[in-house]
């Protein structure tokens, strides 16, 4: 009977990433019908050999979820392109960006150590941890991104897309989670941080798509996400396009 490595198999039978298929093996989400895990990537095994595997869920975080929305909806198309995500966190975004075809992903956060281990290991990611992207410049990347995507917190979405105006590709594009709870004044936000207005949800949505237009960005189209922030906060997916 033929033989394969055991990761080159697992990444045919559920037909994912590569690196997907070593993040289960290494953590022991592929199985014998007996329940044995198998934890070595580069074993060889028979191609015939019968598997069980969990593959969880299809993104290391429910962020991706939202940005697969929003790639699904928009005129959007990553595959070979260099992109930055803002506010990378355990690496949603990011996730979705490389399974879509991203070349290259810079997964920016001012925190420490929350990417997931799967994206830390993946030579397609840059990890730009405990960094602020107002603080970057473009000496810190060794190639240009054509492509931004942002997910922030206790920050504008406004301050973000003006510190990625000098970093970005003359007709870059991207997808920004617009969070209402962040942009709103402090007057606006109900108990427990959260919004239920509708009208202050448009606002906000005018006002982050005024200052896009500002900074020279068009605005393509803005949906609502299908999974809201914590406490049940609405959150918009917008796809802004530079120079168009």
């Amino acid at each position: 009977m033929p033989k394969v490595r055991l990761d080159t198999l697992v990444q045919q039978r559920i037909e994912c990433s590569l690196s997907k298929a070593q993040g289960l093996i290494q953590t022991g989400k592929v199985r014998t019908p007996d329940g044995t895990p198998l934890r070595t990537a580069g074993e060889s095994v028979d191609d015939e050999i019968e598997l069980s595997i969990d593959e969880g869920s299809k993104y290391v975080s429910r962020g991706g979820q939202k940005l697969e929305a929003g790639i699904e909806k928009f005129p959007f198309s990553v595959k070979g392109q260099v992109a930055i995500d803002v506010g990378a966190s355990t690496g949603g975004f990011t996730d979705c960006l490389l399974q879509n075809g991203a070349r290259k992903v810079y997964a920016v956060d001012v925190g420490y150590g929350q990417l997931d281990w799967k994206l830390r290991q993946d030579p397609r990611v840059v990890v730009m941890e405990r960094t602020n992207i107002r603080n970057v410049t473009p000496d810190d990347l060794d190639e240009i991104p054509a492509v931004f995507v942002a997910d922030c917190s206790f920050i504008s979405l406004k301050l973000v897309v003006r510190a990625l105006v000098p970093l970005l590709a003359e007709q870059a594009e991207g997808i920004v989670l617009i969070k209402p709870q962040f942009e709103a004044r402090k007057n606006q936000v109900g108990e427990g941080g959260v919004i239920r207005d509708p009208e202050i949800h448009r606002e906000v949505i005018e006002n982050v798509s005024n200052e896009a237009v500002t900074l020279g960005f068009s605005i393509v189209d803005v949906i609502p996400s299908p999974i809201e922030g914590p406490a049940g906060n609405k959150e918009f997916l917008a796809c802004l396009k530079r120079g168009g």
